[in-house]
Order: structure tokens, then sequence, then C-alpha cells
């Protein structure tokens, strides 16, 4: 399993400071940064680049969660992997099966492309709200997008921890699943309903576990962060 840190403050320093504290030589492939929309609009290719400089063992996880027509989001897709400082990027599932494939089509010979994921249902959803959008429960259509996930080619998808089992017997064990709204030590959820701590996450075969509030809040995040790598 592995911590993908938020960087969700409100300035492009604060956020350079909070990976400064948490940096140290034995940073390893264990420790992402995900840089989420704000931070990319507001900070841009500059920003994940500084990130690179504090460390360059830091992977980085650009959360855009790219949703167009097919062209649109290969067009995006390809940007991105060009880059070549993004670890991995993301989709929408609910985009369809023919615009993973064309984004997966276009990248496939970018060399060291970035992984892709593409998001099932999003953690800020309940069954209730979920069922009012979709018509469905959330863990039968997360398991469906996960499924057409894979069929499409792309690397894996962003569930929640309930639903990280049932997508891997769906799909297949080394199939990723990358899990936000998870409250390492039983922290407040916040804007976030279908929350796990790190013991659901490791019995669900999370591959990837999402932290932010519990982290960049905290008087010690570095001290957190070790406490959280010693768990996982």
């Amino acid at each position: 399993m592995k911590l993908c840190i938020s960087l969700d403050l409100p300035t492009a320093k604060e956020n350079l400071e909070l990976v400064k504290k948490i940096n140290n030589e034995n940073i390893t492939d264990n420790v992402w940064l995900k840089v989420g929309f704000r931070s990319y609009i507001r900070d841009g290719k500059v920003f994940l680049e500084q990130l690179k400089q504090i460390n360059s063992n830091f992977k980085i996880f650009l959360d855009l969660k790219l949703y167009d027509i097919p062209n649109t989001m290969a067009d995006a897709a390809e940007e991105i992997s060009k880059f070549g400082i993004v670890d991995m990027f993301n989709v929408h599932a609910s985009a369809g099966t023919e615009a993973m494939k064309t984004v997966m089509q276009r990248i496939k010979d970018i060399p060291n492309r970035p992984l892709v994921l593409a998001v099932t249902a999003l953690t800020s959803f309940d069954n209730d709200s979920f069922k009012a959008v979709y018509n469905e429960d959330i863990n039968t259509k997360a398991t469906q997008f996960a499924i057409d996930t894979y069929i499409s080619g792309i690397d894996g998808v962003v569930c929640s921890a309930y639903e990280s089992k049932d997508i891997k017997n769906s799909t297949s064990k080394d199939f990723i699943t990358l899990c936000p709204g998870i409250r390492p030590f039983g922290e407040d959820s916040g804007d976030q309903k279908r929350v796990a701590d790190i013991n659901f996450a490791k019995e669900e075969l999370v591959d990837f576990i999402v932290v932010g509030r519990p982290i960049y809040k905290a008087n010690e995040p570095k001290e957190v962060v070790e406490k959280i790598l010693k768990q996982i």
C-alpha cells in the first residue's frame, strides 16, 4: 500500500512548505503527492516542477478527473504525459469506454507514460445521494464502472475503500484501487461520506490511500506521515 498526500492548502507557498516538512532522504515511491484542481489551476506546471525539485523521489498524481469527448480527453492526456513529471493522472469512468480506450491508445507509445486511473463514484456521495443520480446502488455501479475501465485498458480506478475488494474480484488483483476519504486514526470525516481507516483499507486490498487534512492540519505533519507509513 502507498500513501498519497493531498496538497490542498490555500497557496503554493504553503503546499511547498508542507512538502519540505515531510521530506527526508529516505522518501521512496511509497509516498505520492496529489495535486488537484485548485492547485493546478492556480500554480500550473511550474508547481509540479517545484515539487520534484524538493525531492525527485516524490511521485506526482495529477488529480484533474478529465471528462469530455474522447478526442479532447486524449489530447489532454497526451499533453500531461509529455510533461515527463506526472506519474499518474485520472479521468472519469462515466465518460465511457470509447473515451477511455481513446486516451490509452493516444499515450501508449509515450516513454514512461503515467499510470491512468478512472474515477468511479466520488467519496462525497453516500448511497442515497448516489442512487438519486444513477438510480443504482453505489457499490454495484462503482464495480460496473471499474469493469468498463478494466476492459478499456486503464490501470485502475479511484473508488472508496468499501468497493476495493469487490472491484479487484471483478477485474484483477493487479488492477489498482486508489481510495480517498482515508482517516488514518479515526479523524473527523469532514465533507467525505464513505471514509475508512488504514486497517480497513488493508483488509480491502487498497493500493493507494489518499490522506489530506489529517496530515496538513497536524502540528507535526512529518510525524503523522511517518506514523502512517509504519502502519501501511
